[in-house]
This record gives structure tokens, sequence and C-alpha cells, in this order.
């Protein structure tokens, strides 16, 4: 086994997944604490996303220390995923960096359009939900030549 796979492994462990792990503790002991139910639910939420990560990092250490190539030349690369990836890092340095008042998103696709509330089906009542929850406007825009999708954000907090 690669040692510098073994040494990455195990800087890991002992780095990022006991923190989170710690911090997960802590919010633990934050949610036995509070009085309030809508701060313990969202403590809650909270510490299951870390749950989450803390076993998405135990399974990249166990394929670190595993003998499965990390990268393989016939995988595909997963193009939703590497674009929420994108927009993720480019909201985050907006956050920290830019000193913002709003943050305007347009997502433009040339596909066939019809995009329309449906029975029974949720996708663009909830995102009209979260931008509402955030008090933002949403703009969609749905011809046979694509879609557009606009929504802007006010970062006043």
């Amino acid at each position: 086994m690669n040692n510098e796979r073994v040494a990455l492994a195990q800087e890991l462990h002992d780095g990022i997944a006991q923190e989170l792990v710690a911090l997960g503790f802590s919010i633990d002991q934050a949610i036995s604490v509070s009085q309030e139910p809508e701060v313990k639910s969202s403590l809650r939420a909270i510490r299951f996303a870390t749950t989450e990560l803390i076993e998405t990092v135990r399974g990249q250490m166990h394929r670190l220390r595993s003998d499965v190539p990390l990268e393989d030349e016939t995988v595909e690369v997963d193009t939703m995923h590497e674009l929420l990836r994108i927009v993720q890092e480019v909201l985050r340095n907006i956050e920290k960096h830019a000193d913002a008042k709003t943050i305007r998103i347009e997502i433009h696709d040339d596909g066939k359009g019809g995009v329309q509330q449906k029975e029974n089906s949720y996708g663009i009542r909830g995102i009209q939900e979260r931008v509402a929850k955030i008090n933002g406007e949403i703009r969609i825009d749905s011809t046979s030549e694509g879609t557009t999708i606009g929504v802007i954000i006010p970062l006043d907090r």
C-alpha cells in the first residue's frame, strides 16, 4: 500500500475527522442546554449534517487505505456534482470576501422549455419556497428555446 495514501488517511483521521467529532459533541451539548425549540431544531439539523460529513470523511479515509485507485481515467465526471461545487465555492467566496448587498443568480439552458408547476411535483415549488424564506425574488422564463431561472437574494443580515 502507498505510504503517501496511508499518511494522508492518518492526517484526515487525526485532524479533520477528530475536529468534526469534537464539533458534534459541542453541538450535542448546545442542544442539551438549549431551552428554545427553534434553536434545538436548528442545532439538530446542524448535528445531522455534521454526522453526514464525518461519515464522508471516514469513507474517504477507508478508500485511501484500500487498493482502489484514486483516479481512474475511465470514470465519467459527474457534471452536476462539479457544477454544484463550483456554485457553492463562488457563494462561499461572496459571503466571505465581497461585502455584497445582494446576490443575483441566473441559470439558462437551451433545452425544450415547458417549466411549469406540476401536480405532485415539488421541485419548482420548493425553489420558490426557499427563495421566499430568504426574502428573495425569483423569475422563471421558459420557452421552446430553453429556460432561464433568475434569483435575486438580499444579503442584509
